[in-house]
């Protein structure tokens, strides 16, 4: 290790302490998260697309960049919440909640209702009927149809865990205040209509016509 290093090193405390970051009783912990967070500005759109000399949308490129790392943010922390559930950590719980609310759905129902791929949505049915969390019934009218209920320990697990689910809606909120929550929630909606549109109705469509919907 040489004497760059813990010139380096030290630049970047004098950094840290300038940011307005720095208190009196800040740990390591403090200053990781900082160089994190500078890390990760470093590597936005715009410093990539310059550095390569590509034209990229900024802004819309910043946002799906976003939405990606939610999402993994989103999955990791499902898993922790529900680490008491491993039956129900795989996106098993979105179907068994969805199931509560409207009960005796189609297989394919279900499936669409979550907006996953057919195959990834039969795999997730598939596991809970195994585990005992849902129940497969002939349709009253038309006995080729499967319908899918909740089982009696299915609603035990669902009762069990609700406060699970609701601290990690929470955590996944973060540190939003009320009126950021509702604007958020707004714009995800409004994203999300415009998103289930196209798995209902444009599900063979290129990437290149789906953009001329916008």
């Amino acid at each position: 290790m040489n004497t760059n290093f813990f010139i380096n090193l030290l630049l970047e405390v004098q950094e840290f302490e300038n940011s307005g970051r720095s208190k009196n009783d800040s740990t390591i912990e403090d200053f990781r998260n900082f160089l994190n967070d500078k890390h990760y500005k470093s590597q936005s759109p715009r410093f990539i697309s310059e550095s390569e000399h590509k034209k990229v949308n900024d802004l819309e490129n910043e946002i799906a960049k976003q939405v990606i790392l939610l999402s993994r943010f989103t999955k990791q922390m499902i898993r922790r919440g529900l680490q008491d559930f491993p039956e129900l950590y795989n996106e098993e719980f979105t179907y068994l909640y969805r199931i509560m609310d409207e009960p005796l759905l189609t297989k394919m129902q279900l499936v669409e209702k979550n907006a996953h791929e057919k195959q990834t949505g039969m795999e997730i049915i598939r596991r809970l009927v195994k585990n005992n969390l849902l129940e497969e019934i002939p349709d009253s009218k038309d006995k080729r149809v499967t319908r899918l209920k909740i089982s009696e320990l299915g609603k035990k697990y669902f009762d069990q865990s609700v406060e699970s689910v609701s601290i990690t809606s929470r955590v996944l909120s973060a540190k939003l205040d009320t009126e950021e929550k509702d604007n958020l929630l707004k714009t995800l909606k409004k994203l999300n209509e415009f998103h289930f549109n196209v798995y209902h109705q444009y599900k063979g469509s290129d990437i290149k016509e789906i953009n001329n919907l916008i």
